[in-house]
């Protein structure tokens, strides 16, 4: 069983991972499947978003004859990250407070 992913925390997951590297969109899919169940056809129109928001920044790479496009976070992707972050303990905080067993006493 899995849990629904928010648009909210796939754009999260999606800097974390570029903000690691820069890096293409099919090996972003293969790091995000780690942990969720995406496909490429969802990713693309994030990456699209984060791009038209000024979060991600695009460039292309040849490789073995063709270009790669790759995404570099940007100070304002790396600063709404870091919100994202604080958000996301505390999120977690919540939930881990009611769904962790109770201690024996």
């Amino acid at each position: 069983m899995g849990f629904p992913i928010s648009s909210g925390l796939l754009d999260a997951m999606v800097l974390s991972v570029v903000n690691r590297n820069d890096t293409y969109g099919y090996e972003i899919t293969q790091l995000l499947r780690q942990a969720v169940d995406v496909s490429e056809s969802t990713l693309y129109p994030v990456l699209r978003r984060l791009q038209k928001n000024g979060m991600l920044e695009t460039y292309d790479r040849e490789y073995m004859g063709r270009n790669r496009r790759y995404y570099r976070i940007t100070d304002l992707g790396s600063s709404t990250l870091s919100n994202y972050r604080i958000e996301w303990k505390d999120h977690k905080a919540k939930v881990d407070s009611i769904l962790k067993e109770e201690q024996a006493v």
